[in-house]
């Protein structure tokens, strides 16, 4: 579980495409420090788990499914990404809870640029936008953020100097591609309720 607070922007290091699959290698030298083979870590909100450490660079195997339903099949080396650690049980959650579970690959439409802020217009996937609302939760190459306006195939996001200095979205332009992941109390909701209809 993940709170959508990005720790560090890592380096993709190497891809090494194989046969139904592929072998990410990631710099991240501040979630790499306490990591272990076995541990979780998200790369732009995907959860992956640590092959091996090295040198402040972890691998990850990344599997066909999650390479064809996120943006990591387009990462090549050099390319920019976010990266967290899960949450402990004793850590304050700043963003929302996080599962690192992609629903859809959606596109930044527009930025507009504001004094201190950019105003992001995103492209929604057919079938997400009855869990995206207006002051909700969702999940933006692993960033939490906080809908402004949420439409039937967009919603816009504001993103404060730090998201901007922070992370990816403050290099994003529009057509590139963003991992997207809704908030999960919105799905079991609508899973009881659909269950007692």
């Amino acid at each position: 579980m993940f709170t959508g607070i990005v720790e560090e922007l890592g380096d993709i290091v190497a891809v090494e495409p194989l046969a139904d699959s592929a072998r990410l290698t990631i710099r991240g030298p501040l979630v790499t420090q306490d990591a272990v083979h076995g541990a979780s870590i998200a790369v732009n909100g995907v959860c992956l788990t640590v092959v091996e450490t090295s040198g402040g660079a972890f691998t990850a195997d990344v599997m066909r499914e999650t390479l064809e339903r996120s943006s990591l099949g387009a990462l090549t080396p050099g390319a920019r990404v976010n990266l967290e650690r899960p949450v402990r049980l004793s850590d304050r959650l700043g963003g929302h809870l996080v599962q690192g579970h992609v629903d859809g690959v959606g596109a930044l439409l527009s930025r507009e640029p504001g004094e201190r802020w950019d105003l992001v217009t995103i492209s929604l996937p057919a079938g997400l936008a009855r869990y995206v609302v207006d002051k909700g939760s969702i999940t933006v190459d692993g960033i939490s953020l906080t809908v402004v306006e949420a439409g039937d195939d967009r919603f816009s996001v504001s993103l404060i100097p730090t998201t901007l200095d922070l992370t990816t979205l403050g290099h994003k332009r529009p057509g590139d591609p963003v991992n997207l992941e809704v908030d999960v109390v919105a799905k079991y909701v609508e899973r009881m309720i659909g269950a007692r209809a």
